[in-house]
């Protein structure tokens, strides 16, 4: 029996900072196959956006439309608040709001919301200028860290939405019991995942402030 399994006592003698990575390891399949779908479906945008410039241009023209190139402008010249904001939008608009909570109402909900996403986002990264192609550079980095935090939470809400339909695979007896212990994974993934989100917040504030130009001089010459 795994320890997913296993009672609820049990697991509570792990160390909590422990917890997470047990869990990871016990749901190790779920977890390579969710991130990999994460990244593959960015992956997958980029191909679209590199076949179909104009959705590129398209999604160019929202992002100025709801004001979002306005506010990266404003504040991109104060790192520490430039990297707040990156933390509390990856938070609390893409963990919390699109991920985490719909799949507390609907199992999954999150799953497929964060899969639009992912395509949508492989979308705007197609660039179009010689700068643009240098600043994504060491945004991949970003992206592969923030993509690694999301995973984790889309195995969370896995979790969540496999103990709510089959409690008895938690040993649960019955469903609210498994929604429970759903929403405990949830917690346990968080931490790592908060914690990855601090982190590309602050490698993405200060690489786009401190990185992009002298990195474009070596790269791009007079044309940087």
């Amino acid at each position: 029996m795994s320890s997913s399994s296993a009672p609820v006592v049990a697991r509570e003698r792990i160390a909590l900072w422990r917890r997470p990575f047990r869990l990871i390891r016990d749901n190790s399949r779920a977890y390579v196959l969710i991130a990999a779908a994460a990244y593959g479906l960015v992956v997958v945008g980029f191909i679209i956006g590199m076949l179909f410039p104009e959705l590129v241009a398209a999604r160019a023209a929202a992002l100025e439309a709801d004001g979002t190139g306005a506010l990266v402008r404003a504040i991109a010249a104060s790192v520490p608040l430039f990297a707040l904001v990156i933390f509390a939008v990856n938070l609390v608009r893409l963990s919390l709001a699109t991920i985490v909570l719909p799949s507390m109402l609907i199992p999954f909900a999150g799953l497929a919301l964060f899969a639009y996403w992912a395509v949508e986002t492989g979308v705007t990264l197609v660039q179009t200028t010689p700068v643009g192609w240098v600043a994504l550079i060491p945004h991949a980095v970003t992206l592969l860290i923030e993509l690694q935090a999301y995973a984790l939470l889309l195995l969370g809400v896995f979790l969540l939405g496999r103990n709510w339909i089959r409690p008895s695979g938690v040993g649960a007896a019955t469903r609210r019991r498994g929604y429970v212990e759903g929403l405990k994974s949830i917690g346990l993934l968080a931490l790592p995942a908060v914690a990855l989100l601090v982190a590309g917040a602050l490698w993405e504030a200060y690489s786009l402030r401190y990185l992009i130009a002298p990195l474009g001089r070596w790269l791009l010459g007079g044309a940087a």
